[in-house]
């Protein structure tokens, strides 16, 4: 599917594809040290964020590792709010994985709950998913709030699974059926 143009709305954000106008807000959700805390990335400086963003333009999600990131805006203000995130893993097993990227500035509120439940509308009602995942550092807690919310179920802890940015963590994995969302 091609996501170019890509646009909805949830009840208090604008979801679209990013664009290279997006930049200055991109950069400095993308530079936080509190944000990349969790994620596999370190904070980003001015040409790693530059070169994100150019990634985050590839709208085309049809192979396994390809995916779709669409900036959320707040309604009100404009503001972006951050990234929600659906790679497709696996076409074969009709598998996905969510993820999101929320400023500090919006957390607390419900907006990550709100983006990665469309991200799911856009797994199972959009490309026809049959399972998603969430894979999150088990330090998260917020994060494990939010997959719960959505309907995931929380399915394994793996002990000091990886060496992440210099040091062994655990990982909590969370999923979702497509026939568990169409029942819920």
């Amino acid at each position: 599917m091609d996501f170019t143009g890509y646009t909805a709305e949830t009840e208090r954000m604008r979801l679209r594809t990013y664009t290279p106008d997006d930049f200055e807000e991109f950069l400095d959700l993308h530079r936080r040290e509190d944000v990349a805390r969790f994620l596999p990335w370190f904070p980003r400086d001015e040409e790693s964020a530059r070169a994100a963003l150019v990634r985050h333009q590839g709208l085309v999600v049809e192979a396994d590792g390809q995916g779709v990131t669409l900036a959320a805006l707040d309604k009100r203000t404009g503001r972006l709010v951050g990234d929600f995130v659906l790679i497709l893993r696996s076409v074969d097993h009709l598998r996905g994985e969510v993820g999101y990227v929320l400023h500090p500035d919006f957390a607390g509120q419900g907006l990550a709950t709100e983006g990665a439940r469309h991200m799911l509308h856009i797994a199972f009602d959009l490309l026809g998913l049959r399972r998603v995942i969430g894979r999150i550092d088990a330090r998260n807690v917020a994060s494990a709030r939010v997959l719960t919310k959505i309907g995931m179920r929380h399915e394994a802890h793996l002990v000091q699974n990886e060496l992440f940015k210099g040091e062994w963590t655990d990982e909590d994995d969370f999923a979702v059926l497509r026939s568990e969302w169409e029942g819920s």
